[in-house]
């Protein structure tokens, strides 16, 4: 399944966008939980308008530069929605290359894998840092309005304050497994 489809088509739903507001979507929220290149990015905008899912215009910025807006046609909307209300089996297709270090743990010397998980450590506690912050932003952001299903943050909340707790469960997870080795 062409995931990454789905995710230009959400952006797309949301307001017209140019492909580098597309690949900065990649390192903004949608960052926080899938991620895509320029090199993939853009051979799929070009599968999507043959598809007849997504569409552009051009447009001049300052005197010369043109760029492409792109846009979802309506079938690009219904293929959105069809895909959005699939009900999908459980993803298992993680690849963590510290918890494959981890399985291998034994082939360690002791201070080495107590490196090993406190650089880990620190790693994630710098990552809960800035999801906490962005949440914080986002917070603001919302001020008296308040985040609700009707929001159009409230998926990005959602998202936020999972991975907020995931990095959470994280820490919690790597501080016994230390407590552990001693």
């Amino acid at each position: 399944m062409r995931v990454l489809k789905y995710a230009i088509l959400g952006l797309l739903e949301q307001e017209k966008q140019t492909g580098y507001d597309i690949a900065a979507a990649f390192k903004g929220a949608l960052g926080q939980f899938w991620s895509a290149k320029h090199s993939q990015i853009y051979p799929e905008l070009k599968k999507l308008v043959a598809e007849g899912l997504i569409e552009y215009e051009t447009v001049i910025q300052g005197e010369k530069l043109e760029k492409k807006l792109y846009s979802l046609t309506v079938s690009g909307e219904a293929e959105l929605k069809e895909w959005m209300q699939r009900l999908e089996a459980l993803d298992v297709s993680h690849k963590d290359e510290f918890m494959l270090k981890t399985f291998f743990i034994s082939s360690m010397e002791k201070e080495e894998a107590k490196e090993l998980f406190t650089n880990q450590l620190n790693s994630r506690k710098r990552k809960l840092d800035g999801l906490m912050r962005t949440l914080a932003e986002l917070e603001a952001e919302c001020g008296s309005k308040h985040i609700h299903f009707s929001s159009p943050d409230f998926g990005h909340y959602l998202v936020l304050t999972r991975a907020i707790e995931r990095e959470k469960g994280y820490l919690q997870w790597l501080e016994r497994s230390l407590q552990f080795m001693d």
